[in-house]
């Protein structure tokens, strides 16, 4: 499974569709003491991969009242999701689920691609490993792939907002990507270190060293 179609990676880069962000703060949020790491990533060894799993998808709703957040640390600093229940309830409380379950613990980033997206989420670090269940929340016509949006991997095969366990946070200003990615949230914090995790990128693959996400933490606000 190839999540954001290589493809299109390459088009948009030719077209200079996919710009990276400038230095200035924006709506994502830039928090430096949330980075926790002096602005830099720590050398980490890469964890060891896990076998695919078969998990059952959760059944329960989340309650669209509470404004839930996962709090994202990694080895280049700490970042925060607000999630969208709302507008991806299914994804939404699945990514809660995993993240409670300690899921997410010891998984790396396995693909950078400079001013375009970082992604993560599969432990087996292949990029074709999941939970062994998918969710839908098919995103609105409108659909908007900017700086900071957190959206869902998928094939190309699969239909519109089907998700996984995989994410991916966007680093261009517009990433041009069509709706046909569940849309989950945006970095409200530390999007100084997502901009960290995208400078190890080189091309369109695994950064340059091991970003590690030693865990994600549910937090309500």
């Amino acid at each position: 499974m190839r999540a954001v179609l290589v493809a299109l990676v390459l088009v948009l880069s030719a077209l200079g569709v996919a710009c990276g962000g400038d230095d200035s703060d924006d709506a994502a949020g830039t928090d430096t003491e949330a980075s926790g790491t002096g602005g830099e990533c720590e050398s980490v060894e890469a964890p060891e991969t896990r076998e695919p799993e078969s998990r059952e998808a959760p059944t329960e709703p989340l309650d669209t009242s509470r404004e839930l957040a996962l709090v994202v640390e990694t080895s280049c600093g700490t970042f925060t999701i607000e999630l969208d229940p709302e507008q991806a309830p299914n994804t939404a409380a699945s990514l809660v689920a995993l993240a409670d379950d300690g899921y997410f613990d010891d998984v790396t980033f396995h693909r950078v691609v400079p001013g375009f997206v970082i992604q993560g989420g599969d432990p087996t670090g292949t990029g074709a490993g999941g939970p062994g269940y998918t969710t839908v929340d098919a995103p609105a016509a409108d659909a908007a792939y900017t700086r900071g949006v957190v959206a869902m991997a998928k094939s190309g095969a699969e239909a519109p907002g089907t998700a996984g366990s995989q994410f991916f946070v966007v680093t261009a200003e517009d990433a041009g990507l069509p709706p046909d990615y569940a849309i989950v949230g945006e970095v409200t914090e530390g999007m100084d270190t997502v901009d960290r995790i995208e400078a190890l990128g080189a091309g369109d693959g695994p950064p340059s060293q091991t970003v590690l996400i030693e865990t994600i933490t549910v937090e309500e606000s």
